[in-house]
């Protein structure tokens, strides 16, 4: 089973659904009707690039009368922070290592 950072990452890989999140997250709720208008793509396709951001836990939807509206979930993003985070940590240890190595070379 991945991992969930790997899940969102194969997730938003995609450029139209990761436009899809940016614009969810800059201008708040919007329905499928408003995000077609600005993607470029059908309505079956937007609904279908939703679908996979809901299912990685990137959206959530409400649903109003005939509309349904989406939201941007950015809580969902924490396993791609946070392992953004481990490998900071990683490479500045190394960068670390590599610095002490070339100290005493100089030496």
């Amino acid at each position: 089973m991945p991992l969930p950072h790997e899940i969102l990452f194969k997730t938003l890989a995609d450029p139209t659904r990761r436009a899809i999140f940016e614009r969810l997250c800059r201008e708040g709720d919007q329905t499928v009707g408003a995000l077609t208008a600005h993607a470029g793509i059908s309505q079956p396709a937007v609904s279908k690039h939703l679908g996979v951001l809901k299912r990685a836990g990137l959206v959530k939807d409400r649903h109003e009368g005939r509309l349904t509206h989406y939201r941007a979930e950015l809580g969902a993003l924490d396993p791609l922070v946070g392992w953004a985070k481990e490998m900071t940590g990683f490479w500045q240890n190394r960068f670390d290592d590599l610095e002490d190595l070339l100290k005493r070379m100089d030496q």
